[in-house]
Protein backbone atom coordinates (compact mmCIF):
# COMPACT_ATOMS: atom_id res chain seq x y z
CA UNK A 1 0.00 0.00 0.00
CA UNK A 2 1.20 3.29 -0.63
CA UNK A 3 -0.37 6.70 0.63
CA UNK A 4 -0.20 10.28 -0.29
CA UNK A 5 -0.93 12.91 2.12
CA UNK A 6 -1.71 16.62 0.97
CA UNK A 7 -1.24 19.84 3.33
CA UNK A 8 -3.90 22.53 2.34
CA UNK A 9 -2.89 25.76 2.66
CA UNK A 10 0.01 27.39 0.17
CA UNK A 11 0.13 23.62 -0.77
CA UNK A 12 -2.73 22.32 -2.86
CA UNK A 13 -4.02 26.02 -2.32
CA UNK A 14 -2.06 29.04 -3.16
CA UNK A 15 -4.00 30.93 -0.45
CA UNK A 16 -4.98 30.76 3.34
CA UNK A 17 -8.40 29.06 3.04
CA UNK A 18 -9.40 30.98 6.47
CA UNK A 19 -8.85 34.39 5.16
CA UNK A 20 -10.75 33.23 2.10
CA UNK A 21 -14.05 31.62 4.12
CA UNK A 22 -14.01 35.44 6.08
CA UNK A 23 -14.20 37.11 2.87
CA UNK A 24 -17.16 34.97 1.97
CA UNK A 25 -18.36 35.69 5.17
CA UNK A 26 -17.99 39.34 4.89
CA UNK A 27 -19.63 39.45 1.50
CA UNK A 28 -22.83 37.92 2.99
CA UNK A 29 -23.04 40.46 6.22
CA UNK A 30 -22.30 37.30 8.28
CA UNK A 31 -18.93 39.26 9.31
CA UNK A 32 -18.28 42.93 9.54
CA UNK A 33 -16.28 44.40 7.16
CA UNK A 34 -13.30 44.84 9.53
CA UNK A 35 -13.10 40.96 10.01
CA UNK A 36 -10.53 40.67 7.48
CA UNK A 37 -7.97 42.74 8.96
CA UNK A 38 -9.10 41.54 12.53
CA UNK A 39 -8.01 38.15 11.20
CA UNK A 40 -4.78 38.65 9.00
CA UNK A 41 -3.49 40.14 12.93
CA UNK A 42 -4.19 37.41 14.31
CA UNK A 43 -2.56 35.18 11.85
CA UNK A 44 0.53 37.22 12.03
CA UNK A 45 0.82 36.31 15.58
CA UNK A 46 0.13 32.81 15.29
CA UNK A 47 2.53 32.45 12.34
CA UNK A 48 5.07 34.26 15.20
CA UNK A 49 4.56 31.74 17.88
CA UNK A 50 2.70 34.74 20.04
CA UNK A 51 -1.06 33.15 19.70
CA UNK A 52 -1.97 29.42 20.12
CA UNK A 53 -4.14 27.28 17.74
CA UNK A 54 -6.87 26.86 20.01
CA UNK A 55 -7.66 30.44 20.81
CA UNK A 56 -6.83 31.39 16.67
CA UNK A 57 -9.25 28.35 16.27
CA UNK A 58 -11.81 30.16 19.32
CA UNK A 59 -11.42 33.37 17.60
CA UNK A 60 -12.47 32.28 13.83
CA UNK A 61 -15.26 30.37 15.01
CA UNK A 62 -17.19 32.00 18.18
CA UNK A 63 -18.79 34.86 15.52
CA UNK A 64 -20.29 30.94 13.84
CA UNK A 65 -21.79 30.48 17.44
CA UNK A 66 -25.13 31.59 16.90
CA UNK A 67 -25.96 29.83 13.77
CA UNK A 68 -26.99 26.05 13.59
CA UNK A 69 -25.03 23.33 12.05
CA UNK A 70 -27.44 23.25 8.86
CA UNK A 71 -26.79 26.87 7.92
CA UNK A 72 -23.14 26.37 8.30
CA UNK A 73 -23.33 23.55 5.92
CA UNK A 74 -25.18 25.51 3.61
CA UNK A 75 -22.66 28.00 3.60
CA UNK A 76 -19.53 25.97 3.21
CA UNK A 77 -21.54 24.75 -0.03
CA UNK A 78 -22.14 27.95 -1.59
CA UNK A 79 -18.20 28.69 -0.61
CA UNK A 80 -17.32 25.62 -2.29
CA UNK A 81 -18.96 27.20 -5.31
CA UNK A 82 -17.38 30.15 -5.27
CA UNK A 83 -13.53 28.44 -4.43
CA UNK A 84 -14.10 25.88 -7.37
CA UNK A 85 -12.20 28.13 -10.01
CA UNK A 86 -9.25 29.26 -7.89
CA UNK A 87 -8.36 25.63 -7.02
CA UNK A 88 -4.98 25.12 -9.47
CA UNK A 89 -5.18 22.44 -12.10
CA UNK A 90 -2.02 21.63 -11.56
CA UNK A 91 -2.53 20.55 -7.75
CA UNK A 92 -5.47 18.82 -8.88
CA UNK A 93 -3.42 16.58 -11.64
CA UNK A 94 -1.20 16.00 -8.63
CA UNK A 95 -3.95 14.64 -6.98
CA UNK A 96 -4.93 12.62 -9.55
CA UNK A 97 -2.03 11.35 -10.29
CA UNK A 98 -1.35 9.46 -7.23
CA UNK A 99 -5.18 8.36 -7.20
CA UNK A 100 -5.41 6.52 -10.42
CA UNK A 101 -1.61 5.17 -9.14
CA UNK A 102 -4.29 3.83 -6.19
CA UNK A 103 -2.33 5.41 -3.59
CA UNK A 104 -4.72 6.00 -0.44
CA UNK A 105 -5.23 9.91 -0.39
CA UNK A 106 -5.84 12.26 2.27
CA UNK A 107 -5.82 15.94 3.14
CA UNK A 108 -4.35 16.50 6.39
CA UNK A 109 -4.71 20.40 7.40
CA UNK A 110 -4.83 22.40 10.69
CA UNK A 111 -7.68 24.12 9.43
CA UNK A 112 -11.01 23.60 10.68
CA UNK A 113 -13.41 20.60 9.05
CA UNK A 114 -16.05 23.59 8.26
CA UNK A 115 -13.28 24.72 5.91
CA UNK A 116 -11.40 22.39 4.83
CA UNK A 117 -13.75 19.69 4.05
CA UNK A 118 -15.32 21.75 0.52
CA UNK A 119 -12.03 21.69 -0.87
CA UNK A 120 -11.64 17.86 0.01
CA UNK A 121 -14.89 17.56 -2.44
CA UNK A 122 -12.95 20.19 -4.62
CA UNK A 123 -10.02 17.63 -5.41
CA UNK A 124 -12.07 14.47 -4.83
CA UNK A 125 -10.09 13.45 -1.74
CA UNK A 126 -13.00 11.68 1.12
CA UNK A 127 -10.54 11.61 3.98
CA UNK A 128 -9.97 14.95 4.82
CA UNK A 129 -7.59 15.32 8.43
CA UNK A 130 -8.56 18.63 9.75
CA UNK A 131 -9.12 20.33 13.24
CA UNK A 132 -12.31 19.55 14.63
CA UNK A 133 -14.71 21.81 15.99
CA UNK A 134 -16.71 21.09 19.80
CA UNK A 135 -20.34 21.27 18.79
CA UNK A 136 -23.01 22.56 22.05
CA UNK A 137 -26.50 21.91 21.17
CA UNK A 138 -26.03 21.65 17.11
CA UNK A 139 -23.69 25.14 17.43
CA UNK A 140 -19.92 25.30 17.40
CA UNK A 141 -19.14 26.62 20.61
CA UNK A 142 -15.23 27.87 19.88
CA UNK A 143 -13.52 25.28 21.03
CA UNK A 144 -11.05 22.48 19.59
CA UNK A 145 -12.18 19.01 20.09
CA UNK A 146 -9.96 17.27 21.01
CA UNK A 147 -6.12 17.52 19.54
CA UNK A 148 -5.58 20.37 16.90
CA UNK A 149 -4.87 18.90 13.19
CA UNK A 150 -1.46 20.56 13.54
CA UNK A 151 2.58 20.28 14.13
CA UNK A 152 3.24 16.89 16.36
CA UNK A 153 -0.66 16.15 16.33
CA UNK A 154 -1.14 16.44 12.53
CA UNK A 155 1.38 13.22 12.95
CA UNK A 156 -0.87 11.58 15.60
CA UNK A 157 -4.06 12.41 13.21
CA UNK A 158 -2.59 10.40 10.41
CA UNK A 159 -1.17 7.40 12.37
CA UNK A 160 -4.68 7.23 13.99
CA UNK A 161 -6.50 7.58 10.56
CA UNK A 162 -3.86 4.28 9.36
CA UNK A 163 -4.44 2.67 12.42
CA UNK A 164 -8.64 2.72 11.41
CA UNK A 165 -7.07 0.76 8.16
CA UNK A 166 -5.14 -1.67 9.75
CA UNK A 167 -2.60 0.65 8.22
CA UNK A 168 1.06 2.00 9.40
CA UNK A 169 3.10 4.36 8.51
CA UNK A 170 5.90 2.37 8.85
CA UNK A 171 4.71 -0.68 7.17
CA UNK A 172 3.70 1.45 4.29
CA UNK A 173 5.60 0.12 0.93
CA UNK A 174 6.01 4.17 -0.11
CA UNK A 175 4.48 7.50 1.29
CA UNK A 176 4.58 10.83 0.65
CA UNK A 177 3.58 13.75 2.24
CA UNK A 178 3.04 17.44 0.51
CA UNK A 179 3.70 20.54 2.44
CA UNK A 180 4.91 24.01 2.52
CA UNK A 181 5.62 24.57 6.45
CA UNK A 182 8.28 24.12 8.62
CA UNK A 183 5.71 23.81 11.32
CA UNK A 184 4.42 20.44 9.49
CA UNK A 185 8.11 19.16 9.88
CA UNK A 186 6.87 16.33 12.45
CA UNK A 187 4.82 14.50 9.44
CA UNK A 188 7.65 15.27 6.83
CA UNK A 189 9.94 13.29 7.99
CA UNK A 190 8.00 10.58 9.10
CA UNK A 191 6.69 9.70 5.28
CA UNK A 192 9.33 7.95 2.95
CA UNK A 193 9.07 10.75 0.62
CA UNK A 194 8.99 14.78 2.25
CA UNK A 195 8.03 17.05 -0.60
CA UNK A 196 8.81 20.83 0.15
CA UNK A 197 6.01 22.63 -2.03
CA UNK A 198 6.67 26.54 -2.29
CA UNK A 199 8.47 26.03 1.38
CA UNK A 200 8.93 28.56 4.25
CA UNK A 201 12.06 30.23 4.10
CA UNK A 202 13.04 27.66 7.13
CA UNK A 203 11.55 24.37 5.19
CA UNK A 204 13.20 25.37 1.98
CA UNK A 205 16.82 25.38 3.86
CA UNK A 206 16.15 22.02 5.31
CA UNK A 207 14.45 20.41 2.47
CA UNK A 208 17.77 21.23 0.39
CA UNK A 209 20.04 20.05 3.07
CA UNK A 210 18.17 17.08 3.19
CA UNK A 211 17.52 16.40 -0.38
CA UNK A 212 14.01 16.10 0.15
CA UNK A 213 11.81 16.95 -3.13
CA UNK A 214 10.97 20.78 -3.56
CA UNK A 215 8.05 21.65 -5.77
CA UNK A 216 7.80 24.92 -7.13
CA UNK A 217 4.15 26.41 -8.09
CA UNK A 218 3.97 27.48 -11.80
Amino acid sequence: MKLALFDLDHTLIPFDSGMAWTRFLIARGVLPAHAESVYLGYCQQYVAGTLDIRELHRISVAPLARFGLAVLRQWASEFEAEMAPQVPEAMRALVRQHQAAGHLCAIVTATTWLIAEPFGRLFGVADVLATQSRVVNDALDGAIDGDPCFGVHKLMHVKRFLTTRGLSLEALERSWFYSDSISDLPLLGAVSDPVAVCPDERLRALALDAGWEILERT
